[in-house]
């Protein structure tokens, strides 16, 4: 990615509002951002844990953004910026060095629109629509909204403003609907009429699937990011600011409140309720409703501290067991 200009120490620590030590350091320039292993002297970095000292002992960074209890840390690059937050003073850097593309509003001539599908000026609709993107009939797509190339939307579905589909995703495909057979005959499939809707500011990554509804809506609330392949099954109503990570499974009809974080490959079963404000953790097993705030790990998944205290049992009892082991060939030999 090219970046329009470089630079200063002195412009990040206004950008992120950091406090800058190393006196007469505010004009050493960077041109890039890099992790602290491999930061050269052209490049900004961080240092957010104290488990990367070793690897910030020997960085060559330029600058470094840094937490205030790492100011004075031995050794590493002298030019530091000291921030609340790394990863939150970074978002006010990158925009510069990265600088988003600029649109062109307009439609290419190539491109291959259903009929009824609407979208509010300005937009920009690419050659063959983004490299093979589909917009099926009657889709509704608000302003600044990003496809990425092979993005399917079927019909039924509204993207709100501020949307990002990222390559492969695929919105408003049927639910998995299907009336089972008692007499061998083919299962009956259950015709899928609701909606999609995909509110403002939302990001849905590669190969992640979101069903229309059955006969409700299918709903993914203003603000939520969800990462490269995961599913959303038909009904579910996913809240505002969520993060669902990689691979999470949500299914039919289950209902998923404000705040929530789903870490890699956790799975909820159908009909539920989380609640706002609920973390669980990676690979939990959701077989139940979860109250709001409660942080659950294991399958089926359990309050956190719960789950962690029986891992710990379960390790104890290996050694009890080579106790009681022992006692026994005690007993026999004696």
């Amino acid at each position: 990615m090219e970046h329009e200009r470089a630079i200063t120490a002195q412009e990040i620590a206004a950008l992120t509002g950091g406090r800058l030590i190393a006196p007469g350091s505010g004009e050493v320039r960077v041109v890039a951002v890099a992790p602290i292993d491999r930061a050269g002297p052209d490049d900004l970095s961080f240092l957010a844990s104290s488990k990367y000292l070793p690897y910030f002992q020997r960085s060559r960074a330029g600058v470094v953004l840094c937490k205030e209890e790492f100011a004075a840390a031995p050794g590493g690059p002298a030019v530091r910026i000291v921030v609340p937050d790394t990863h939150a003073a970074l978002l006010a850097v990158l925009p510069v060095l990265y600088p988003p593309p600029v649109w062109q509003p307009g439609v290419h001539p190539t491109a291959v629109i259903g009929r009824g599908a609407t979208w509010q000026d300005p937009v920009v609709i690419g050659p063959h629509v983004a490299a093979g993107c589909a917009l099926a009939d009657g889709v509704q797509v608000g302003d600044d909204v990003e496809l990425f190339p092979r993005v399917t939307v079927y019909s039924g579905t509204e993207i709100g403003n501020r949307v990002i589909l990222h390559a492969g995703a695929v919105l408003g495909s049927d639910g998995f609907g299907y009336v089972p057979s008692t007499r061998g005959e083919l299962p009956r499939k259950i015709p899928q009429v609701g909606r999609c809707l995909i509110g403002d500011d939302v990001e849905i990554g590669a190969n992640t699937t979101v069903d229309r509804g059955s006969v409700d809506d299918t709903v993914i609330g203003p603000g939520t990011k969800i990462d490269n392949l995961v599913q959303v099954a038909h009904n579910v109503r996913i809240g505002a600011r969520c993060l669902i990570a990689a691979m999470v499974g949500i299914a039919g009809s289950t209902h998923v409140g404000d705040d929530v974080f789903l870490a890699g490959q956790v799975g909820l079963a159908d009909h539920l309720t989380i609640g706002s404000r609920v973390r669980v953790t990676v690979q939990g097993g959701v077989i139940g409703d979860i109250p709001d705030g409660a942080i659950v790990s294991g399958y089926p998944a359990r309050s956190h501290r719960e789950y962690l205290r029986a891992q710990a049992a379960l390790y104890r009892l290996a050694k009890i067991v080579d106790d009681l082991e022992a006692l026994v060939r005690r007993d026999r030999d004696a």
